[in-house]
């Protein structure tokens, strides 16, 4: 065998190594998904009823329609979620100003100040408008 093929050997097992646990971590997540799902019903109790074959509906009779509205779901509901996705995103946009706030000085300062505001001014529109009431 070559030098050169003797090195090339050698130095191929370490960048596999790196990944070893890596692949042992998914492994052995796999495992305990595996063991959960099979060991629940065999130590968990066997009694069954007409409820637990039926659709979660928080201890409440499911209806084919909902009661509230004539059929209609409450818009609360959806400008609740509108505002949770409205503040997650805000979030998201401002973590990368407080890792690098150092890096941005006085006009990230600024920017980030302008971006806030902005999102201040709709949340006092909404705030104005009832969005945020559930009579």
């Amino acid at each position: 065998m070559s030098e050169a093929t003797g090195q090339l050997a050698q130095g191929a097992a370490p960048n596999l190594d790196m990944y070893l646990p890596l692949v042992l971590l998914f492994v052995m997540a796999a495992g305990f998904a595996v063991f959960s799902v099979l060991l629940g019903p065999l130590v968990g109790p066997q009694r069954y009823n007409r409820a637990k074959f039926e659709a979660y509906e928080c201890g409440i009779e499911p209806s084919p329609q909902p009661v509230v509205g004539g059929g209609r779901m409450p818009i609360a509901y959806y400008v609740t979620a509108m505002l949770f996705i409205l503040f997650d995103i805000e979030m998201v946009f401002l973590f990368p100003y407080a890792v690098s706030a150092d890096a941005l000085g006085i006009w990230g300062v600024f920017a980030v100040a302008i971006f806030i505001a902005t999102f201040f001014i709709a949340d006092i529109y909404v705030w104005l408008r009832g969005g945020l009431d559930w009579n």
